[in-house]
């Protein structure tokens, strides 16, 4: 820009309003939050490969979006950093950051959308999306002493707009006044170096265990539980070594080592942060306990760019250096 065309945008900008300085502030900010997101997304695409057929032979091809894109030698495809994630075709990347950082605090759908200015039907689509890859980030194996518990949540269908069952009554105890078919089993194993596993069952049996969790449990693993026949079947299926407490006795500590305060104090904690959503619809249970798997993982200190980096990386990207 000319140095006369630069002191009249200045004189134009010095002799604006409040109100339109205000507009342009903002204009500005957006512009700048959009570059930066972009400049994120794209430096931490440094393995990337082609979505369409996986290779590696890429060069660039132009940007767009303030997003650089590439073109496959191979497929002849072009793409860019986002393409194949659950990040995709999502708009409004200036705000991203600030979603990101409403997940960080737990904020509500409607809460997250007033704070980034955006739809509550936008919230709802980004946290889902954000979520997506979190359900696969967790440990293939937990080693040492491993403690196991399981957690019954009623099934829901909140959101939907037809019922398939009779209408529940407030205060109902979901372990006891509805039937097993409406009852979801979700469980939970942490070893003593604060790696944690969940998982929604299928039904709460030993073989499903054996058929949820193989090769999660390893056979120089210490399993310790409640004194449940399921878990004593599983262990014995399983051939690992099993430490069981008589919790109906009172039984908290064995031998000074065998205990499972360490799960039963991250399910209480689960139960106090999903309070806040006033129930969680089944079909959507899985990332809300990906959600807070990760912040217990950061124990609640992740920041905003490492969990929109964690968003958006797909299968073909490595995931490892990111945690």
């Amino acid at each position: 820009m000319k140095t006369s065309k630069y002191s009249k945008l200045v004189n134009l900008v010095n002799g604006l309003d409040n109100r339109k300085y205000l507009v342009l502030k903002e204009a500005i900010e957006k512009r700048d939050s959009v570059k930066f997101v972009a400049r994120l997304l794209n430096n931490s695409s440094q393995d990337i490969c082609c979505p369409h057929c996986k290779s590696y032979k890429l060069q660039k091809w132009g940007v767009r979006n303030d997003m650089q894109r590439y073109k496959c030698k191979e497929c002849r495809r072009t793409f860019n950093a986002l393409t194949g994630t659950p990040l995709a075709k999502l708009r409004k990347k200036g705000r991203w950051l600030s979603y990101a950082e409403c997940l960080k605090n737990g904020l509500t759908i409607r809460d997250a959308a007033a704070r980034c200015g955006v739809h509550k039907n936008t919230s709802f689509r980004w946290r889902h999306r954000f979520l997506k890859n979190a359900i696969c980030i967790k440990p293939d194996k937990l080693s040492g002493i491993v403690e196991i518990n399981e957690k019954v949540f009623a099934w829901s269908d909140k959101g939907s707009k037809k019922l398939k069952r009779n209408a529940r009554k407030r205060g109902f105890k979901s372990s006891i006044q509805i039937p097993v078919k409406d009852k979801v089993f979700t469980l939970y194993c942490r070893d003593r170096s604060k790696n944690s596993y969940d998982k929604i069952l299928s039904g709460f049996s030993a073989n499903v265990l054996q058929r949820e969790i193989c090769g999660l449990i390893t056979n120089d693993t210490l399993l310790c539980s409640q004194s449940k026949q399921v878990y004593i079947k599983y262990a014995r299926q399983s051939k690992v070594r099993h430490g069981v407490l008589d919790l109906s006795s009172k039984e908290i500590v064995k031998k000074d080592i065998l205990h499972i305060q360490n799960v039963k104090s991250y399910i209480r904690k689960l139960e106090i942060w999903m309070e806040r959503f006033h129930g969680v619809a089944t079909k959507y249970l899985n990332n809300y306990l990906s959600w807070f798997r990760e912040l217990d993982e950061f124990d609640y200190k992740i920041d905003s760019k490492t969990i929109l980096i964690r968003a958006m990386k797909a299968d073909r990207y490595n995931t490892n250096h990111y945690r």
